[in-house]
C-alpha cells in the first residue's frame, strides 16, 4: 500500500540527504523559528517539514502544484487531517508496546508477538478504512482521493474478516496440527505446519464420541527433555509462519509510519497558517514556474519569522523583479533590508516545498539551490580573518551551484575597505550572472551599487530602504538609485542624543 501523498509516483523519503549547504540555510533564513510554529513539541513534524524544505529544489512544477492541492485540501478539512494524523501516531504507539519481546529469537515467542501486532493492525486498519469513507467526500485533491480510493478497495470487509479468520487460526486454540517424516539417522525432518481438517462427523457423534481421532501420546509432567523436544518440534513447523506474519507486520508498519510521515508535513503547514493568520498576516499559495523562467514579482511579502518572535504584524513588501537576474538592495541602517532579503529566501522555499507562503500574492520559478551567503562573527579558533573566511565561503558556493540558483548574499566583503569590498563583489555578481544565477545582494558599499547602476541594463533591480525626512523608518523597499549614506547618523543620535 502506498500513501504518495507529497509525490504523485512515489511516497516521501525522510531519509534522504540534505543539500550541502543546509546548516547555513537553516541559520541565515531562521529555519527553527519557522519549524517551531509548524511542530511545537512534535519531533516528526519538525523533521518531516525541515526535510521538505530544503529538498524542494528536486520538485518541478507538478510536484509542487500536487502538494498544494493537497494541502488546499487538508486546510479545508483540518479535524480530519489531524483526526488521521492522530489515528497513525495510536497505532505505532500500540505497535511499539507490542513488540516489547522481539528481540527472542524463538519462532513460537515471534509468532505471538506478530500475531499481537497484526491484531492491533486489522482494528486500526479498520478504523482507518472508516475514517476514509467517512471523509473521503469532501476531499478534492488527486492525492487524498488516490489514498481513500486504495484503502476502501484493499481493506474491503470480506478481506478483514478473512484476515481476522487466519489470525485467529494461528493462535491455535485447539493446538497445532503439524507433519513430519523420518530421514537418515532416523531423524526428524520435513516438518509442516497443516490446517486443520474439518472435522464433518453430526453434532452428538462429536459429543458422544470420546475417543481420540487419532493415535494420542501424553508427555509426562515432569519429563523436562520430552517438553525441550516437542517445543523444538513446534518451533521447526512454525518457523516459516512466524517469519511470514512478521513480514506482513512489518509491511504495514512500513504503511502506518509513511502514512504518519507525510500527513505530519500537512498538520505543521495547518499549525503556521493558523499561527500567522491569528497575528493578522496573510499567507496565499504561489503560482510557481519552471526554473529559467525568471518570474519574480510578489505583494506584500513579508519575513513569517520576524512575525512569529515579535508576535505582532510586520510591513511586507511588494516585489517585482520579473525578468531581472540582480536585485541590488540599499537604504538606511534598519530599514528591513535584511528582513526582506530573509523574508524572499523564506518565500522561495516555502513555495518549492508546495507550502504557503508569507504575502499577500507570489509569483516565481523554481530555483536549482537557493544559497545564502552572509557576514559571520569572528573565526573563534583565530585560524583565519572574516575576510578570508567570506571568501572561502563563495569559492564554496561557486563549487556547488550551477544555472537557475538563487543566492542570496547579505553584506558580503564588508570585512575589508570599500574599494577593495566592491571591486571583488562586482566580479563575483558579473560572474555568477553569466553563470546563470540570480543573485540578490543587501550592500552599504556604495561603490559597488554606485558602479552596477552606472553599468545597469533591464536585467537589473535596485531597491532602497525608504527614510522619512525625519529619520523615520517605513521598513518600505522602493525602486531608487543607491545613495551615498545609509544614515549611521540617524542611530547615533537615537542610541546617545
Amino acid at each position: 500500500m502506498k500513501v504518495r501523498l507529497l509525490h504523485r509516483d512515489r511516497d516521501f523519503d525522510l531519509g534522504q540527504p540534505a543539500p550541502w549547504n543546509a546548516d547555513a540555510l537553516a541559520q541565515d533564513l531562521a529555519l527553527p523559528t519557522l519549524l517551531d510554529a509548524m511542530a511545537g513539541e512534535d519531533r516528526l513534524v519538525r523533521e518531516v517539514s525541515r526535510a521538505a524544505l530544503l529538498t524542494g529544489a528536486s520538485n518541478n512544477v507538478d510536484a509542487v502544484l500536487y502538494r498544494q492541492a493537497v494541502l488546499q485540501d487538508a486546510l479545508r478539512n483540518r479535524a480530519a487531517i489531524r483526526e488521521l494524523y492522530d489515528l497513525t501516531g495510536e497505532t505505532l504507539d500500540g505497535r511499539r508496546k507490542r513488540s516489547f519481546g522481539s528481540w527472542i529469537r524463538r519462532p513460537a515467542s515471534a509468532l505471538y508477538t506478530a500475531l499481537d501486532v497484526m491484531d492491533l493492525f486489522a482494528t486500526m486498519l479498520r478504523r482507518l478504512r472508516d475514517l476514509a469513507r467517512g471523509q473521503g467526500g469532501r476531499f478534492q485533491s488527486e492525492g487524498f482521493t488516490t489514498l481513500f480510493a486504495m484503502l476502501d478497495r484493499e481493506l474491503s470487509d470480506d478481506y478483514l474478516a478473512e484476515v481476522q479468520a487466519h489470525l485467529a487460526a494461528l493462535k491455535f486454540g485447539h493446538g497445532a496440527l503439524v507433519s513430519g517424516g523420518l530421514g537418515p539417522g532416523n531423524r526428524g525432518e520435513g516438518y509442516i505446519l497443516r490446517q486443520p481438517r474439518k472435522d464433518e462427523r453430526p453434532w452428538l457423534r462429536r459429543i458422544l464420541d470420546r475417543d481420540p481421532p487419532a493415535l494420542t501420546y501424553h508427555l509426562p509432567e515432569r519429563d523436562e527433555a520430552g517438553a525441550r523436544a516437542l517445543s523444538d518440534l513446534r518451533d521447526r513447523s512454525l518457523y516459516l509462519a512466524a517469519t511470514a506474519l512478521t513480514r506482513s507486520a512489518e509491511h504495514v508498519t512500513g504503511f502506518f509510519q509513511t502514512l504518519r510521515a507525510e500527513l505530519a508535513f500537512y498538520v505543521g503547514c495547518i499549525a503556521l497558517e493558523e499561527r500567522l493568520r491569528s497575528l493578522g498576516e496573510p499567507v496565499a499559495f504561489p503560482r510557481p514556474s519552471a526554473p529559467g523562467a525568471r518570474h519574480l514579482t510578489g505583494r506584500a511579502i513579508y519575513d513569517p519569522c520576524l512575525a512569529l518572535e515579535s508576535r505582532r504584524t510586520v510591513v511586507g513588501n511588494t516585489l517585482d523583479a520579473e525578468q531581472k537576474d540582480v536585485v541590488i538592495i540599499t537604504g538606511a541602517n534598519r530599514g528591513g533590508k535584511s528582513s526582506f532579503l530573509r523574508a524572499l529566501g523564506l518565500a522561495q522555499l516555502m513555495m518549492q516545498a508546495g507550502m504557503l507562503v508569507a504575502a499577500e500574492a507570489f509569483d516565481g520559478e523554481l530555483s536549482t539551490g537557493v544559497v545564502t551567503h552572509y557576514k559571520r562573527e569572528e573565526d573563534a579558533d583565530m585560524l583565519r580573518g572574516k575576510f578570508d573566511e567570506e571568501l572561502a565561503r563563495m569559492s564554496e558556493i561557486a563549487d556547488h551551484v550551477g544555472p537557475n540558483a538563487i543566492l542570496l548574499c547579505n553584506e558580503s566583503f564588508a570585512a575589508t575597505n570599500e574599494r577593495e569590498g566592491s571591486e571583488i563583489a562586482r566580479q563575483i555578481v558579473a560572474a555568477l550572472e553569466e553563470k546563470g544565477l540570480r543573485v540578490v545582494f543587501v550592500t552599504h558599499m556604495h561603490t559597488f551599487a554606485k558602479d552596477l547602476y552606472d553599468r545597469r541594463t533591464d536585467r537589473e533591480l535596485f531597491l532602497r530602504a525608504e527614510r522619512l525626512a525625519d529619520g523615520t523608518r517605513t521598513f518600505k523597499l522602493t525602486e531608487a538609485e543607491p545613495l551615498a549614506t545609509s544614515h549611521g547618523k540617524d542611530l547615533y543620535l537615537r542610541i546617545f542624543a
